[in-house]
């Protein structure tokens, strides 16, 4: 049994404790009045939001300039990307550090606020990062094509088990504890260890081009158009189902068959294989976790006997912003094959590379309690989400 399920129990399953969302939290709640004009606030773009939570420092700008047509939120709220297809990739976050704990924010998010006394950010965050619960939005959502919307008729009368709020806090703490974990926390220790990956500042003698510590694998894409090609058993990925970083990938959203694998002559890759997608949007970095095939989005690097995985893959996320910056192109952004071959890398002593992947996840551990209660609660949630809401 899962964390999750242990501490919540399912919390689509019908009972007497099922309650509407809005009994639970604030939906969209309007701005004070009488705020000062010249108040610093926070503004808050679709694009700074990542589809794990994350995000960088806001702008901040006067309250006059942002008051009016966009989205009023505060520290500790709830953000929920509304219109597809943020909402299906799970663009969302729990707000800290609003300057004077006010933002402002695309008109694209709804606002969930969490009630004193009855419910905290991290359940209410966590309960909207369900797939069952975006699969279950997506239904619901109104307009058409590009501009299809979650309406907030559909998170207020949303039906949920009622979680006690002192195992809310209990999660809460579970989940500040993971995020120790991520990658954020870990750059000062890749730093210490390694030095400035793009320099060489410690001046380690093995510092060359990524190809001579690697062998480099092209994906490519079999006919979308050939139904026979899909639904079949065989992984494939492509840059859309991954975060900015997606640390260990174990499944995929689709799947080829054995004909659709043959016309496309692509190349298996390896478990802890170093994903790093090179068309827009350029500088998705991912681990894999199990053997899979991948688009053209992508360039692959399968690690040589000098190259730790868990190493590379940190190493190419600092070295990202300077990647996205080489890419060419009018249309769309593309990083070019010569582009990534001429990439240089410093190469650490191996123990010192897998001293590094050992301190990581000794710190992983707590975060995978998570991951692993989420996965559990998914594949259970589908058929009751179908039954009360």
């Amino acid at each position: 049994m899962s964390q999750f399920i242990e501490m919540f129990g399912n919390p689509f399953e019908i009972n007497s404790e099922v309650v509407p969302l809005s009994s639970l939290c604030s939906i969209n709640p309007s701005k004070p009045k009488g705020l000062d004009d010249s108040l610093s606030v926070s503004f808050i773009p679709m694009d700074r939001i990542s589809e794990d939570g994350e995000y960088a420092e806001f702008e901040t700008k006067p309250l006059k300039d942002v008051k009016k047509g966009f989205t009023y939120c505060a520290e500790d709220d709830v953000l929920f990307a509304k219109i597809t297809p943020c909402m299906e990739n799970g663009k969302g976050a729990i707000l800290k550090g609003l300057s004077n704990g006010i933002g402002f924010g695309s008109t694209e998010f709804h606002v969930l606020r969490p009630i004193l006394g009855i419910s905290n950010s991290e359940w209410l965050y966590f309960l909207t990062k369900l797939n069952g619960f975006r699969i279950d939005a997506a239904k619901n959502m109104t307009g058409t094509g590009g501009q299809k919307r979650v309406p907030s008729s559909y998170l207020l009368n949303f039906k949920v088990l009622k979680p006690q709020l002192e195992v809310q806090r209990e999660f809460a703490k579970i989940v500040h504890q993971a995020d120790k974990s991520k990658f954020g926390d870990f750059k000062s220790q890749f730093i210490e260890m390694f030095g400035d990956p793009m320099t060489n500042t410690k001046a380690w003698v093995e510092f060359g081009y990524i190809g001579n510590y690697t062998q480099i694998v092209l994906g490519t894409t079999p006919n979308s158009k050939n139904s026979s090609y899909w639904n079949g058993e065989i992984k494939w990925i492509t840059p859309a189902e991954m975060t900015e970083e997606s640390y260990y990938i174990y499944d995929t959203e689709r799947h080829l068959t054995e004909e659709g694998l043959k016309a496309a002559n692509l190349t298996l890759l390896p478990c802890r294989s170093v994903l790093f997608s090179t068309r827009a949007p350029i500088g998705k970095v991912g681990l894999v976790g199990s053997p899979m095939y991948c688009n053209q989005g992508f360039k692959n690097f399968v690690c040589g006997d000098q190259l730790n995985p868990v190493y590379l893959y940190y190493s190419l996320i600092f070295k990202r912003e300077y990647l996205v910056s080489l890419g060419t192109g009018t249309t769309f952004k593309e990083l070019s094959k010569k582009a990534v071959e001429n990439l240089k890398i410093a190469v650490p002593p191996l123990i010192l590379q897998n001293k590094f992947e050992e301190i990581y996840q000794q710190a992983d551990k707590s975060k995978s309690v998570i991951q692993k209660a989420l996965v559990y609660l998914n594949d259970i949630q589908s058929d009751e989400l179908g039954k009360i809401a």
